[in-house]
């Protein structure tokens, strides 16, 4: 059990995965702070977890989150002088919330890390049928945009290939949950595969894209 800062997001982030963010609300700028004032970057850490789609942090913080996020690495920063920062941050670990403190100048709680599982010759199987699904998905979506969309390389690890999709293709916020809260690579590269052969027949049936964004934003707490 290790205690660490929360920053609540209406996003989910996972290991492995570098995330730009905007940081212009107090209790953040005062996380960055804090963590700018550590001499060794890496421990410059803290746990991003998403807040529960319908609801606001506000008073209600604690209750509209959820128990599953992700430890990350502050490791790019660009301070305003307004006070405002626009940062990189690289996911590291999945993390637990326990106990939840909301005393301080920002969220902190207890949490517990968890380990990704050791690669298997099942989860290497598992992770090149995904990526086979995911490159006819990625030609799809590419034909219909007219152009290559979702471009570069994938990872091979099965972990990590599993989180990169995860952030990578046309999925819900909750569908991103599930995912970072499944409890193996094996399950979560078997439910993308679901999702992402969903979203192909979806294609198919639409003379459009559906409404989701292709093109990756720079992420907001707020």
């Amino acid at each position: 059990m290790t205690t660490i800062p929360v920053f609540p997001l209406n996003a989910v982030l996972f290991p492995g995965v570098v995330t730009p963010l905007h940081i212009f609300e107090d209790r953040y700028r005062a996380l960055m702070r804090d963590l700018l004032a550590m001499p060794d970057p890496a421990d410059r850490i803290f746990a991003v977890v998403a807040i529960r789609e319908g609801y606001e942090v506000g008073d209600r913080g604690m209750q509209s989150l959820h128990r599953v996020g992700t430890l990350v690495q502050l490791t790019e920063v660009e301070r305003y002088d307004d006070g405002r920062f626009d940062i990189e941050v690289t996911g590291r670990q999945r993390i637990v919330l326990d106990q939840v403190d909301p005393a301080g100048e920002y969220l902190t709680a207890e949490g517990d890390l968890v380990d990704d599982e050791a690669d298997t010759s099942e989860a290497t199987d598992q992770a090149a049928r995904t990526l086979a699904t995911f490159e006819e998905y990625r030609d799809a979506l590419s034909s219909m945009r007219g152009g290559p969309v979702l471009a570069g390389p994938m990872p091979r690890d099965p972990a990590y290939l599993s989180y990169t999709l995860a952030a990578t293709c046309l999925l819900s916020q909750g569908e991103r949950q599930d995912l970072l809260e499944a409890p193996d690579a094996l399950t979560r590269l078997r439910m993308l595969r679901h999702s992402l052969r969903e979203e192909m027949r979806a294609m198919r049936a639409l003379p459009s894209l559906p409404a989701t964004e292709v093109a990756r934003t720079r992420w907001s707490p707020n």
